[in-house]
């Protein structure tokens, strides 16, 4: 979860955005390992209570933006690590674990310091983190949803108007037969949640991902140009223009990466489920 830093800061959360809908639902009374017919699944899999269905909703709106990024869309992990498996998701119940630790950030270790957020949202958040542990645990409590329900044609207008999506992307270009290279649900959270390989990645998904370009600020207001190597929470190495290695722990430098998913990410928060929907449902088409 990071704003100037992007992935440096190892986050649990973050601010609006929607998710990627229909593509996996918990079955009423499924809960976390809930009975549902399944008898003592709970305690087979040493699960807690289960959690709250519409408070994880509204955490994931809250998880997308800013922590997505970081660890991945459901908190697998991505270049920040993998929440599902964090100690302190696992031991939180109901965000007193999870809510001190975004509140007063891990500064050691690159996370600031996040006291905006409500108690009624952090616990959202830990709800939504709870769930992701529900679902690696036990993937027989969710099915996979029909996500072509909108309208090809209001998602081609989409596509060409207030998406701006036409601006970096052409159906006869890189876009060409998208439609038979995936399945629905892999379109739909291709565009929502672009990166390496995605229809964001590599220059606006025009061709292979290209080298994330940095700029490293030293201590001394030296500033280093370059594209990244490697970077996680404690350390950033990369290549200047003149092909020069240098290394640095993350905490002890400014970094200013290239966001080259902006676009992207700002349609983060201006998707409806309609726009959505009726986009998937148009690319579809593009056999």
């Amino acid at each position: 979860m990071v704003r100037t830093h992007l992935c440096l800061c190892v986050c649990l959360l973050a601010a609006l955005a929607l998710p990627v809908r229909g593509q996996e639902e918990i079955p009423a009374g499924g809960g976390r390992g809930g009975r549902g017919g399944r008898g003592g699944t709970r305690e087979f899999l040493g699960l807690g209570r289960a959690p709250d269905a519409q408070a994880a909703a509204r955490g994931e709106k809250l998880y997308a933006p800013n922590c997505a990024f970081c660890h991945g869309e459901k908190a697998r992990g991505a270049a920040g690590p993998n929440l599902v498996r964090s100690e302190v998701v696992l031991h939180d119940e109901k965000g007193e674990l999870i809510g001190p630790a975004v509140g007063k950030g891990r500064v050691d270790k690159g996370m600031p310091a996040f006291a905006n957020f409500t108690e009624a949202e952090l616990t959202d958040i830990a709800e939504f983190l709870h769930l992701q542990v529900e679902l690696v645990a036990n993937r027989g409590l969710y099915k996979r949803l029909n996500v072509v329900t909108g309208d090809a044609k209001a998602g081609e207008a989409y596509f060409n108007g207030a998406g701006g999506c036409a601006h970096c992307h052409s159906v006869t270009g890189d876009l060409a037969h998208i439609g038979a290279k995936y399945q629905p649900e892999q379109l739909q959270t291709r565009f929502i949640w672009p990166g390496p390989g995605g229809f964001g990645g590599g220059g606006g998904g025009r061709g292979a991902a290209k080298p994330q370009k940095v700029t490293v600020t030293l201590p001394s207001g030296e500033s280093i140009e370059g594209t990244v190597k490697q970077i996680d929470d404690f350390d950033i190495s990369i290549y200047d223009v003149s092909g020069a290695y240098h290394s640095w722990p993350a905490g002890s430098v400014k970094i200013q990466l290239d966001d080259r998913l902006a676009g992207h990410r700002q349609l983060l928060s201006k998707y409806t489920d309609a726009d959505m929907h009726n986009l998937t449902a148009y690319l579809v088409t593009l056999k």
